[in-house]
């Protein structure tokens, strides 16, 4: 299945509301946020992170202006090493490539072995938007929804202030 038409399909099935922007492919979110200006909602950076040993991965939200403070992140989760995960296993994990990490790429985790972490900053925001497992298209979606979607797929979120 097409993994864009797989987001749709589950947000269809959870009856939530949600605004696409289809666009040129982004790889940075400085290029997706050109083709979004002036929607409102916050524009956030989605991380894919591992432990030295790659026995423990990370999602972290966050909104894209934001530098990470690996040192306090890595606190925050109990790890002595936190690191961005590779391409390789980016694909192994979501079945995405490098440049469209998003909540939405939990839908192939079947492992269900990522924790997802949100800024604690960005919970105050009625929308976010991500890329829907497509750099072509930058969705919106509300706050509540977002946490809604990561609860029914077995991804609760722990919010934390970095």
């Amino acid at each position: 299945m097409d993994l864009y038409q797989a987001v749709v399909d589950k947000l269809a099935e959870l009856s939530m509301d949600y605004q696409i922007v289809e666009h040129p492919p982004a790889l940075t979110t400085e290029e997706a946020d050109s083709y979004i200006e002036g929607i409102e909602g916050v524009r956030t950076k989605t991380m894919f992170l591992t432990n030295r040993k790659k026995t423990a991965y990370y999602l972290l939200i966050m909104d894209d202006k934001k530098r990470l403070d690996m040192d306090l992140f890595k606190e925050l989760v109990g790890e002595k090493k936190i690191r961005m995960a590779s391409e390789e296993s980016l694909m192994e994990k979501m079945h995405l490539p490098a440049g469209v990490v998003s909540p939405f790429g939990l839908l192939n985790n079947e492992e269900h072995d990522i924790k997802v972490y949100i800024d604690q900053e960005i919970m105050d925001q009625s929308r976010m938007s991500f890329h829907p497992n497509t750099n072509e298209k930058t969705i919106f979606i509300a706050r509540q929804d977002l946490l809604d979607f990561l609860e029914s797929i077995g991804h609760p979120a722990h919010i934390i202030e970095l």
